[in-house]
């Protein structure tokens, strides 16, 4: 009898701690698999940093294998193209951290891979002595030409592959020396032009008139005109007790949408606004992804919408032309263009294309993904074919070349300084659909001083 109650005894603890450690390793397994990326990128997790003193860390690459960022030495790192990549590349330092793709791929880059993460002890085997590579979409060249254009002006550029969403361009001025960070790190914080936020994704500013091609894609898809439709412009529209004027006391007269968007007619677009209203207005930016902010490396900084349901008819009139509360970035804005030129469809943005293994293994490899449908496929090629006669003929005929179908909006936003200039637009160069958005801050007209800038990154792109 004893010796049966021991049996059992011993069978039963069996069981137990049987049942123990399959609850173990499921648990183990679970934090490999499923909190894997979470845990690695917890602050208090030393890994990656501890790693940075026994390892080479990986390069940062543009898309055609241009160093960003590299590592001569254990501990060293340096920045080719500085200032003009900083706000990509981001910094790298062992007191204030790291932000930008040193942050974001910190842990490949430092040969500590969430891939390899999750194969636990056994990642030991495949351990290198140097990072991963990581492969932006970026375009140096273009990036380049993009920073130097906007010459000592604060602002904003950015150009994407319309059909992909693969980022070529994300510049952002003024901008800082990611080799020293560190020693400037007072001064940088301090700096009233803020040097350290970038522009392109973090910059909040009213899109003034380059809204009008969503205002008039909206006023379409809920019949309030159509393209016959003829307004008359006396050059204001009196609006409860505010008045909207057009620019330099211009007076259009008669004049249909598609001139009214190649006139960037003021008082149209306020009206159809006032048509439209709230609910329809909200619906509007919903299509166009501006509840939605971009993820990943591209950190974007979200839009700030207006309470559509309980807008004055003023601020109603005045979202039709891109002004009231409305703040927008300049991704977002070439997203916006992006959708006209891509028969309505937004891709998904990104710029890491993939990460290499020190032995050429590729690792991650991007693939591109339909963000969201922001308009019908007519609709956009109708608003499309107006902004290019926006480039032709209207406020956008700085941003003309010659043999490439160039479609834009110019934009002059107002606020509490001098005006902020935009141009958005897309183009078709060498069988590529791109699409970019120019922001350059209190300095006047989006034609005369964004428009340029798009010329010189068309003209780059054609020669290349």
């Amino acid at each position: 009898m004893v010796e049966r109650n021991n049996t059992r005894y011993i069978l039963r603890t069996a069981i137990l701690l049987l049942l123990a450690f399959s609850c173990l390793a499921l648990y183990v397994v679970y934090l490999q698999v499923w909190e894997a990326d979470r845990l690695a990128e917890h602050p208090l997790n030393r890994r990656a940093a501890l790693a940075e003193d026994s390892v080479l860390r990986g390069s940062i690459l543009d898309r055609k294998g241009e160093v960003l960022a590299l590592s001569p030495n254990v501990g060293e790192r340096r920045y080719p193209y500085g200032r003009i990549m900083a706000p990509v590349t981001g910094y790298l330092d062992d007191t204030i951290g790291s932000t930008g793709i040193e942050a974001y791929k910190g842990a490949e880059l430092s040969g500590h891979s969430r891939l390899l993460g999750r194969l636990g002890p056994l990642a030991q085997i495949f351990s290198s002595a140097r990072g991963d590579d990581v492969y932006l979409t970026l375009d140096a060249a273009l990036q380049e030409t993009a920073y130097e254009a906007l010459g000592e002006r604060r602002g904003a550029v950015v150009m994407l592959d319309a059909e992909s969403g693969a980022v070529l361009v994300l510049a952002s001025r003024p901008s800082f020396d990611p080799s020293d960070v560190q020693a400037q790190w007072d001064s940088l914080r301090q700096d009233k032009e803020s040097p350290l936020v970038n522009r392109a994704l973090q910059g909040l500013y009213p899109p003034g008139s380059t809204i009008k091609p969503l205002i008039l894609d909206a006023a379409l898809e809920n019949g309030v005109t159509n393209s016959k439709e003829v307004f008359d412009c006396t050059g204001a529209l009196k609006v409860g007790d505010s008045v909207i004027h057009e620019s330099h006391g211009a007076v259009h007269g008669r004049i249909d949408v598609e001139h009214a968007l190649i006139e960037s007619c003021n008082t149209t677009f306020g009206s159809l606004a006032l048509r439209l209203g709230g609910k329809k207005l909200a619906d509007a930016f919903r299509r166009f992804g501006f509840e939605e902010t971009a993820q990943g490396e591209l950190a974007e900084a979200a839009a700030h919408l207006p309470d559509f349901a309980s807008l004055g008819q003023g601020d109603t009139a005045q979202i039709g032309i891109g002004q009231s509360t409305l703040l927008v970035t300049p991704l977002h804005m070439a997203l916006l263009a992006a959708a006209f030129a891509n028969d309505g469809v937004v891709m998904k943005p990104y710029m890491v294309e993939r990460v290499v293994t020190p032995n050429g293994i590729t690792l991650e490899q991007h693939r591109s993904e339909k963000w969201f449908e922001a308009t019908t496929a007519a609709r956009a090629s109708l608003i499309h074919g107006f902004m290019e006669e926006v480039v032709q003929e209207g406020t956008g005929t700085a941003a003309a070349l010659r043999g490439v179908r160039v479609a834009g909006k110019t934009g002059t936003a107002e606020n509490s300084g001098e005006d902020h200039a935009w141009f958005i637009g897309s183009a078709e160069i060498k069988g590529r659909k791109v699409a970019f958005a120019i922001l350059v801050e209190n300095s006047g007209g989006g034609g005369t001083e964004a428009a340029p800038i798009a010329r010189k990154l068309l003209e780059k792109l054609q020669d290349d």
